[in-house]
């Protein structure tokens, strides 16, 4: 069934502002700044994007590329996930970093310990001499 060109241009309409949408950050519950989500808002089926309007999917994705590349995080979930690989990160690295500052008190107490004796054994090795 061939489409009518009014309705090609619907189409493409919808799909065009369904991806201003989830680009602007306008993610729908359940949803990504993703393809899938750009076919259920867009109102047709993933392989009709993928057929029919495959261009309009590639910019979809070069768009939202150069959104992130840019900084910008279209998907507040994708954003969260970023500040929290970030933050995981830094955690690593602290954690790290208290290891081995523990690591060497412990070895700095050890050898103190190995040096003190008590002065009851001080006092009767000098008697015993």
């Amino acid at each position: 069934m061939a489409i009518r060109p009014e309705q090609r241009d619907q189409i493409e309409r919808r799909i065009r502002a369904a991806i201003d949408r989830l680009l602007a950050g306008q993610i729908p519950p359940g949803g990504a700044c993703d393809v899938k989500t750009l076919a259920r808002e867009a109102d047709i089926s993933r392989a009709a994007l993928y057929r029919t309007w495959g261009h309009l999917k590639d910019e979809f994705e070069r768009r939202r590329s150069a959104a992130q590349a840019a900084g910008q995080q279209p998907d507040p979930r994708e954003a969260r996930i970023t500040l929290l690989r970030e933050q995981n990160q830094r955690l690593t690295h602290k954690l790290a970093r208290t290891h081995a500052e523990f690591r060497q008190l412990k070895e700095r107490h050890q050898l103190a310990l190995s040096s003190w004796r008590p002065r009851t054994m001080r006092s009767s090795a000098s008697a015993a001499s």
